[in-house]
């Protein structure tokens, strides 16, 4: 996207002028309640918006509406039953990917099966990556979309590894959608069987002849008790004797998972105390229950799902009742997050500050600026340059989750904020005439933008800055379209 000079210096004065208006204030203070506005034709409770903020990808006015009339609360249960939501508007916008319900052998198929460099490793993926994000856009069920995007990360796989090219689009199908709000061990079962797991942790070379430790260390380190959850590198040692002969078929009834008694070490073995006697595919199995259910791996997902929705640094005595939850229900999600979402994010004001990371950003964009998108490669060419691309993360440990790790890239966000208004994204269309109802005037138009799109109205400094920086402009659309942006690219709009 070609950004004229004059643009980028008006977004960068926009978005400086709200640093240094809030800048004489802790974060915590500049997302404090703002004066209320006046009556309007919409109406949201800043408290509610944001702790939307944090369960959606980003509050549309109908979420805020559903809210004031049933409850936070009630909403939250809503969302935790999301097989109960009508979201067939959304999944008809899928219809033409047609990678997204083949098994992996066809797959390869079409896009693998070719002679010499000619195989396409790029449509299956990307087709996956447009998927991902028409289902964040559209789908009302966004808690369930929030968490499909945790145990994306959780258990993380890169396409850009192998033959993960056309197996991760199986394994987002049936491993993680499936189990996103389901009972943790019988997700962590599914992803220890997942062939596009197996592929990208090379579990499919441990043999009893050259173990191979990668699979069997993140499993415990990333997976269940975390680097610090009591296991030794004996266990890992042992752990992977016991995942020998677990890989993937490559011929016939390829991208399945198999099990090769031929080079699976049938010795006994121990693993966190546990005596394994010799039982072939069953000996893994039931470590892999053992550290689902292990008291470490309950302090570890909700230490990370906590700081998904609650920040970089969760209450911990919040953090122990919901992993006594989670232990108590012998690992169901939706009972840690009742604890987490309930007690937590609804009742917390003001929450602890998050920045948007880059997915969550440009989504947010989309749906609050009522966005008409295709999810494209136009819109992944942003998250490629903002440094999130989905499922293209090189390291088992997936996309960091820290608001230091997103700090230091955030001019591509302005780039996409002003091309968004100015309708340059090809695929994407926003109208912001209608999006702000023709108000009668250009302040009024400032205070819809400002609900619409950050939940409140701007603190007065904020707001007199803003309009002073676009006095000049005389064409009323372009001044419309640079404030707009404006808003998009300012702090208040990208801590949420």
């Amino acid at each position: 996207m070609s950004l004229s000079r004059r643009d980028f210096i008006r977004l960068t004065g926009l978005v400086s002028s709200t640093l240094a208006m809030a800048g004489c204030a802790s974060l915590h203070q500049r997302l404090a309640p703002s004066p209320a506005l006046p009556p309007a034709q919409l109406a949201f409770n800043p408290s509610s918006f944001r702790a939307l903020n944090r369960l959606t990808y980003g509050p549309r006015p109908e979420e805020c509406q559903r809210v004031s009339e049933i409850g936070l609360a009630q909403w939250i249960e809503e969302q935790l039953a999301p097989t109960l939501i009508e979201d067939g508007a959304c999944e008809f916008r899928l219809r033409d990917f047609a990678s997204l319900q083949l098994d992996a052998a066809s797959i390869f198929d079409i896009y693998g099966d070719k002679l010499f460099d000619d195989q396409d490793h790029a449509t299956a993926p990307n087709e996956l990556r447009q998927a991902t994000l028409i289902r964040k856009i559209y789908s009302r069920r966004q808690l369930y979309e929030t968490m499909v995007e945790f145990w994306s990360d959780h258990f993380n796989i890169s396409v850009d590894k192998g033959d993960c090219f056309y197996l991760k689009t199986v394994d987002d199908r049936e491993i993680i959608r499936p189990h996103a709000l389901g009972n943790f061990g019988a997700l962590l079962q599914a992803s220890a069987h997942s062939p596009a797991m197996l592929v990208y942790l090379d579990n499919q070379a441990n043999e009893k002849s050259h173990p191979n430790e990668n699979y069997a260390r993140e499993l415990m380190e990333l997976h269940t008790l975390g680097v610090d959850g009591g296991y030794s590198q004996q266990d890992v040692m042992e752990l992977a004797r016991c995942l020998t002969g677990w890989g993937v078929k490559e011929h016939f009834w390829r991208g399945q998972f198999t099990f090769n008694p031929q080079t699976h070490d049938t010795g006994n073995k121990r693993v966190l105390g546990m005596e394994i006697a010799p039982g072939g595919l069953d000996e893994a199995e039931r470590v892999i229950d053992r550290l689902a259910q292990h008291e470490s791996t309950a302090h570890f997902i909700t230490r990370k799902i906590a700081r998904r929705f609650l920040g970089d640094q969760p209450d911990p005595d919040l953090m122990q009742r919901a992993a006594q939850a989670f232990q108590r229900s012998q690992g169901d999600i939706r009972s840690l997050l009742r604890v987490l979402l309930l007690d937590g994010v609804a009742q917390m004001a003001p929450l602890p500050p998050k920045l948007k990371r880059p997915l969550n950003f440009v989504v947010s964009v989309l749906r609050q600026s009522n966005a008409t998108s295709d999810g494209g490669s136009a819109i992944l060419d942003y998250l490629a340059r903002m440094g999130q691309s989905p499922f293209s993360w090189p390291t088992p440990d997936g996309y960091p989750d820290h608001n230091a790790d997103w700090l230091n890239n955030l001019l591509p966000r302005w780039q996409f904020a002003l091309a968004l208004v100015r309708n340059e994204i090809p695929g994407t269309t926003v109208d912001l005439p209608a999006l702000v109802a023709a108000q009668p005037s250009i302040d009024d138009e400032l205070d819809r933008l400002a609900l619409l799109l950050c939940g409140e109205a701007l603190s007065p400094p904020v707001r007199a800055s803003l309009l002073d920086s676009v006095a000049a402009i005389q064409e009323p659309s372009s001044r419309l379209a640079v404030l707009c942006a404006g808003i998009l690219a300012s702090p208040t709009f990208q801590w949420r």
